[in-house]
């Protein structure tokens, strides 16, 4: 676990002027309400959050900071669309456009966009032939990369799916990303790498329990400095654990979702 979100390095390093494609850069949540999600994830991981002058096409949002730099956005969801209660990955492009085409072209679906978003750059909604649904997103020049791998940010993504040899051959299609088994994770784990050899994301196939009747989806792994008290927390604050506290392949881990019922895992990864 190497890369979150563009960064060059977990502890917050500064990220590329140009993320390669393919590699997680945003993660977002849509809910019902936002000031009780804002109250809930500022609670738990400590986030300030500050809303955004211009709306994004699906609506207006705020991004979660610390220490001033962006980790996360939340917003509300549209009350027209029929959206999962998910946190949801954005993987960069270069061109929006032409990866929203190729998505189409490889068996994917484009539920919106493309679309200018204002300062978050140019978006669309897509899933794979799974169905694990994740953004696309071309962001706006210059610097100001979100933060990764500190306590409180986006740690790793990892994709559940029962569809492994297809949906890797998509990412490939779309992204130009290659794959590599991950021992140390189990028979049915793969790691994601960008065109560049970046490993970017975990691939969790047929093999594993963890899909729950929920289908293909993303996970996004959250960092904290005690996975075991970040899950009582959570529950004191109304969210759920549905995996408890154990050490996994990327340190200790525990999964819960949110009082909305997003799903997401906390992690303490060695170092």
């Amino acid at each position: 676990m190497t890369e979150a979100l563009g960064s060059t390095g977990r502890r917050g390093a500064p990220g590329h002027p140009r993320r390669t494609p393919g590699t997680p850069c945003w993660v977002s949540l849509l809910v019902p309400d936002p000031a009780a999600a804002q109250d809930f994830y500022g609670a738990l991981f400590g986030w300030e959050f500050r809303p955004q002058p211009t709306a994004t096409p699906l609506g207006s949002y705020a991004a979660a900071l610390l220490d001033g730099r962006e980790v996360a956005v939340i917003g509300r969801m549209p009350t027209d669309r029929r959206l999962p209660v998910a946190w949801t990955p954005y993987l960069a492009t270069d061109d929006v456009d032409a990866t929203a085409a190729m998505v189409r072209l490889c068996g994917g679906t484009v539920g919106f966009g493309p679309l200018d978003a204002g300062a978050a750059g140019r978006i669309a909604l897509a899933s794979d032939p799974a169905g694990a649904v994740f953004g696309i997103r071309q962001g706006p020049a210059g610097p100001g990369h979100p933060v990764s791998g500190v306590p409180g940010a986006p740690a790793w993504t990892e994709l559940m799916t029962h569809e492994s040899e297809r949906v890797l051959r998509f990412y490939r299609d779309v992204f130009g990303c290659t794959h590599k088994p991950n021992v140390s994770a189990g028979p049915d784990s793969l790691t994601l790498h960008t065109a560049d050899g970046r490993p970017v994301a975990s691939v969790c196939g047929v093999g594993s329990t963890r899909l729950q009747g929920r289908g293909a989806h993303w996970m996004t792994y959250f960092e904290t400095q005690d996975v075991d008290a970040t899950a009582e927390r959570a529950a004191d604050l109304g969210g759920k654990v549905t995996e408890a506290p154990r050490e996994g392949a990327y340190g200790r881990v525990a999964t819960l979702t949110d009082p909305d019922g997003a799903a997401f895992t906390l992690v303490r990864t060695p170092g």
